[in-house]
């Protein structure tokens, strides 16, 4: 034994040990990239020439078409739900500017505020929403109250409790232009309400009497700049405007509404901490609005308001002018990656005749400082082959899911589809679809 050991003098070690941290370096690496962990240098940096842009589309799609893997090919790819797992490489490469530490005897009172009109708002979640909004330059935050509800799911709702009459005849109508949310329906039917009902399609409506109108700009699922459609008076309005953020949508100017919405999950990524906010300019709208949400949930979590301060906080500095480091601007990261995404799914669409994408007009964007294309966070897909009568059950078969048109309120033939899933399962996705076209 002693024989052989002495074989391996200490430069021996050494070696071996060097090439042994090598190779765990290398299969790190190559992990971090089947799953999408590492940004690429055209995703960080500035934008880009066409003809790069069209080169590196090529590649991929050739990459995407040409790659191998039965067991790939047999996994259910679920894009029905707009889960943004996308957004997980960026906030790993900010490391732990974004972790919080919370000491077992905070956030213990049910009151976080208590001169506050919304008693259970985090002063500190209050402070970055401001702060956001006015570097971003997407709302009018001037004269409004925040209330802070359990994702804009619950906002809804308070703002439809908020707004309908207590002593009306008849429930207030609630009405909202299709493609509409497919959750307006059945957010104002489930629970049976005598306040307020659905009335549908915001285009075709005509009963006398007060109604609530719920405008969703830029639209989910279809993408475009919304507007009031119903054209007579007593109507109230709610701004959704979750998807209101450069990544998606030029910023034209701020928005100025009676209440507006909008949610972390859509904002930043975190869907799983469940805080949405509104700004409300009436101040007994508000009060209403605290009064349900006290009601159901008897406030809104502490701690999910913490962390989501944090998450703003750290995505206001990336992005805020003369203190933002180079190279991590959350905005100008995710908008070219969005960006890419768009310009691979247009071109696996364009390769055949089968599938159609909504043509969307360019737009300044006041935060960029350019001209920029709207690209939602879904894909409003069309089955353009007559022998396809529901496009949902078609990729379905395909082992794609998607919610069909008649979730909102229009023709089986189209189709949602998230652009926000993991980098796997888009690039899968793209698979698909080259195949289904070839």
């Amino acid at each position: 034994m002693a024989k052989f050991l002495s074989i391996f003098t200490m430069r021996n070690l050494l070696v071996l040990s060097l090439a042994l941290n090598l190779s765990l370096i290398m299969r790190v690496f190559f992990d971090g990239e089947k799953q999408g962990f590492f940004f690429s240098a055209e995703q960080r940096g500035p934008s880009m020439a066409e003809d790069k842009e069209a080169h590196a589309t090529q590649r991929t799609l050739q990459s995407v078409s040409s790659s191998s893997g039965q067991e790939g090919m047999e996994k259910v790819i679920n894009l029905d739900h707009g889960d943004p797992t996308m957004y997980e490489k960026y906030w790993m490469m900010m490391g732990e500017r974004t972790t919080v530490v919370i000491p077992g005897w905070h956030s213990m009172s049910y009151f976080s505020d208590v001169k506050n009109l919304c008693w259970f708002l985090e002063p500190e979640f209050a402070k970055q929403v401001f702060r956001l909004h006015r570097v971003v330059g997407n709302a009018v935050t001037e004269g409004r109250h925040i209330v802070v509800g359990t994702g804009s799911s619950q906002l809804i709702l308070a703002a439809l409790f908020a707004l309908s009459p207590k002593d009306g005849s008849e429930p207030m109508s609630v009405v909202s232009t299709a493609p509409y949310y497919s959750s307006y329906p059945v957010m104002s039917n489930h629970l049976k309400s005598g306040l307020y009902v659905w009335a549908g399609d915001a285009r075709s409506f005509n009963k006398e009497g007060p109604y609530i109108e719920l405008v969703t700009s830029p639209n989910n699922p279809d993408g475009f700049v919304r507007h009031s459609m119903v054209n007579r008076t007593g109507g109230i309005l709610v701004h959704d405007l979750a998807y209101y953020w450069p990544q998606y949508t030029p910023i034209s100017s701020p928005a100025d509404h009676d209440l507006t919405l909008f949610t972390v999950s859509k904002a930043t990524g975190h869907a799983g901490t469940r805080i949405g906010w509104a700004l409300v300019k009436d101040a007994e709208v508000a009060k209403k609005m605290v009064k349900f949400i006290e009601l159901n949930t008897i406030g809104v979590s502490r701690d999910s308001q913490l962390r989501a301060a944090k998450i703003l906080e750290v995505m206001t500095n990336t992005t805020e002018i003369g203190s933002s480091d180079s190279g991590e601007s959350f905005f100008e990261i995710i908008y070219h990656l969005m960006a890419e995404r768009w310009r691979l799914l247009q071109a696996a669409v364009n390769n055949g005749s089968m599938f159609s994408l909504p043509d969307f007009a360019p737009g300044f964007c006041h935060f960029l400082q350019q001209e920029t294309q709207p690209q939602p966070a879904f894909a409003w897909l069309k089955c353009e082959d007559d022998a396809v009568e529901d496009c949902e059950s078609f990729l379905k078969g395909h082992k794609i899911l998607t919610r069909g048109g008649r979730s909102f309120g229009v023709s089986p033939k189209y189709v949602r589809i998230s652009m926000l899933d993991r980098d796997i399962n888009f690039s899968l996705f793209l698979k698909r679809l080259s195949i289904i076209q070839s």
